[in-house]
């Protein structure tokens, strides 16, 4: 195996595997993974939407510039959302409504023809988003991946990270006992980042993991609700949609935990689902499997990605929180280009993103 590369990747999910696949056009890359397959943390686990409406200002204008690629490589399938204002969030619907772009109130009789087990009583006001979409989570990871190797670059998996130093203007990462070596890393370890970060010498960011519950239950009885829209409520104390003939249901919790192999928070799912049921006319019956990832944030909601303000050749790319999957093909390019030393990517740029809102240094 080759031990000297000009750029070390740590992390094979959806953020090092997609800046990896730019880097490698010109770079010689390597991708450590400390797991036995790319993917096996939050990517493997997302059940991804694309949503132009969701997120903090930065991760809004990504989400739009991704739009493109997404298009190109067909990962996109229609399905559209219904925000649901219940009894007391007022303020939610208002904020949700604030920062939306291509976004309607429609009347809770369209919201009833557009998912007709929906419990009308249970429902104040409605919002349709016609522009999101589900995402091919595997295709569009796995098209990353195959991007990298087709320039040359490598990936190691079962490589779990034991020590990084620096000597000489070179990283030295030691991993399941092979040390490699190059000029730049980039911390692209998900929920691990700070630990990673911590053995560098990089001061942390802060960032916390949380943990993301999921019920996987058959459809309703005499229905197929494989093209329904995915329906949510305006404060997110719940949300559910269709997949692989299946539907899912989600308390959206977001729980703080330390990085390890996230499961499903029980008592979180149980009552998830019966703010669900509250909403649709139907019975949940039973829960064939649950799982559980995790969503890993900083401080003020937004990535962080750029080189550290003290350490050279120390590249952050962590914090995606629940929108590393949709921000992916834009956010990837800019952290490439940032690795390059060259321009943020025009179009990325003109969807409005302000890249000190992503850059290490707002932590100094």
């Amino acid at each position: 195996m080759n031990t000297d590369f000009d750029i070390i990747v740590i992390g094979a999910g959806m953020a090092g595997a997609s800046v990896a696949a730019h880097l490698a056009e010109t770079r010689k890359v390597l991708v450590l993974e400390m797991e036995e397959r790319p993917g096996y943390h939050s990517t493997g686990r997302s059940a991804a939407m694309f949503e132009p409406n969701y997120g903090p200002a930065p991760i809004r204008a990504l989400t739009r510039a991704a739009r493109r690629a997404f298009d190109a490589l067909g990962v996109l399938t229609p399905r559209e959302t219904i925000f649901f204002m219940t009894e007391g969030q007022d303020k939610d619907f208002d904020t949700l409504m604030q920062a939306q772009a291509g976004m309607h109130e429609i009347s809770i009789s369209e919201a009833h023809e557009k998912y007709p087990l929906l419990r009308t009583s249970h429902v104040r006001r409605a919002i349709l988003d016609p522009g999101t979409a589900d995402i091919d989570v595997d295709l569009l990871h796995q098209h990353f991946l195959k991007t990298l190797k087709s320039h040359g670059g490598e990936i190691a998996c079962n490589n779990k990270v034991e020590s990084i130093s620096r000597g000489n203007g070179i990283w030295r990462v030691d991993a399941a006992g092979i040390s490699f070596r190059a000029p730049i890393i980039v911390n692209a370890a998900g929920a691990w980042g700070d630990v990673v970060a911590a053995m560098a010498g990089a001061n942390p960011v802060g960032l916390q993991p949380k943990r993301r519950s999921m019920a996987v239950m058959p459809m309703p009885d005499g229905h197929d609700a494989s093209a329904w829209p995915m329906i949510t409520d305006a404060g997110e104390t719940w949300y559910s949609k269709a997949q692989s003939g299946k539907l899912l249901v989600s308390p959206a919790d977001a729980t703080p935990v330390d990085p390890h192999d996230a499961f499903a928070d029980d008592m979180a799912l149980a009552e998830g689902i019966d703010r669900f049921q509250q909403a649709v006319t139907f019975e949940i019956t039973r829960v064939e499997h649950s799982w559980g990832g995790l969503r890993s944030f900083v401080a003020d909601g937004n990535p962080v990605v750029g080189f550290d303000g003290k350490l050279e050749g120390f590249f952050w790319l962590v914090g995606q929180g629940g929108y590393g999957i949709q921000t992916a093909p834009a956010l990837s390019r800019t952290a490439a280009a940032l690795v390059h030393g060259e321009p943020v990517p025009a179009d990325v740029l003109a969807e409005g993103l302000e890249i000190a809102d992503l850059s290490p240094l707002r932590f100094s």
